[in-house]
């Protein structure tokens, strides 16, 4: 553990950039984000395969007897699959949810393999996953927070068109059409952190000594949190809401953010 730890940081930092980027590429069909994320994707399996690699031919173990192998030749296989869809046939949908899962795997087998080695490299990581998990939902929550400020600043100045009145703030709140769009573009980079951070959090709560509950205020509020803000996505981008009646919504999403981190952290049996 204490050689790998490096590697599996590394792979785990390209992955979920990777992720990020696959993300912007379904939301928006960006195609400077999907280079880069099939760029990214081909070097976590570059080091994915010298590991695996290593694995066979230094120290002759082929890494399938046990869960925590087993589980790094699965997330090996799905992105060589990846890799190669996103190649040849470029089906987004299909690009995206198969790496969001070879993440989950490629994460879980991390934690199962720092577990199974108790040393304090393995404890260490460990705790690295739960900061990572912690500083990606505030970061999240930051774009967040700068999406309902946008959101904010539209319905304002929408009122003042509308009742014709307060022409000198104009200028300052800005154009109505770019506080739209640069509110759902920090939105397209703020979900994906939240949904990595997620990830991580139920993978760290399931591989540490941490009680971890589905049942618990704060990890159900996540997912309703996630999941709201898909509805926005899905609201935005396939039904093409735009303009007041999305920024009501965003406003609205918010506040359940809001009413997630303050309450219902205290009221949470595991979280701090």
């Amino acid at each position: 553990m204490v050689e790998t730890k490096w590697l599996f940081e590394i792979i785990l930092m390209i992955y979920g950039i990777s992720v990020m980027s696959y993300f912007i590429d379904f939301i928006q069909h960006n195609r400077k984000a999907n280079q880069i994320a099939f760029w990214l994707l081909s070097m976590v399996w570059i080091l994915q395969t010298f590991f695996l690699l290593y694995q066979v031919f230094v120290t002759s173990n082929f890494p399938v007897l046990t869960l925590s192998d087993s589980l790094y030749v699965y997330a090996w296989i799905l992105v060589t699959f990846s890799l190669f869809i996103n190649r040849f046939f470029r089906i987004d949908f299909l690009v995206f949810f198969t790496n969001l899962l070879g993440f989950f795997v490629m994460l879980l087998h991390v934690m199962l393999a720092a577990n199974n080695e108790l040393t304090e490299q393995g404890i260490r990581l460990v705790s690295e996953i739960l900061i990572a998990h912690i500083t990606l939902a505030l970061i999240s929550y930051g774009f967040l927070t700068f999406s309902f400020i946008l959101s904010l600043m539209y319905l304002v100045q929408y009122k003042l068109l509308k009742e014709k009145k307060g022409y000198k703030w104009l200028v300052r709140l800005g154009d109505l059409e770019k506080l739209d769009y640069y509110s759902f573009v920090v939105i397209l980079l703020g979900v994906p952190m939240l949904l990595l951070s997620v990830i991580l959090g139920v993978v760290w709560g399931y591989t540490s000594d941490a009680e971890f509950y589905w049942y618990d205020f704060k990890t159900i509020g996540s997912f309703v949190v996630l999941v709201v803000y898909f509805i926005y996505l899905f609201l935005r981008v396939i039904k093409r809401y735009q303009g007041r009646s999305i920024s009501l919504f965003n406003t609205a999403a918010f506040l359940f953010l809001l009413v997630n981190f303050f309450l219902f952290e205290s009221l949470s049996k595991f979280h701090f």
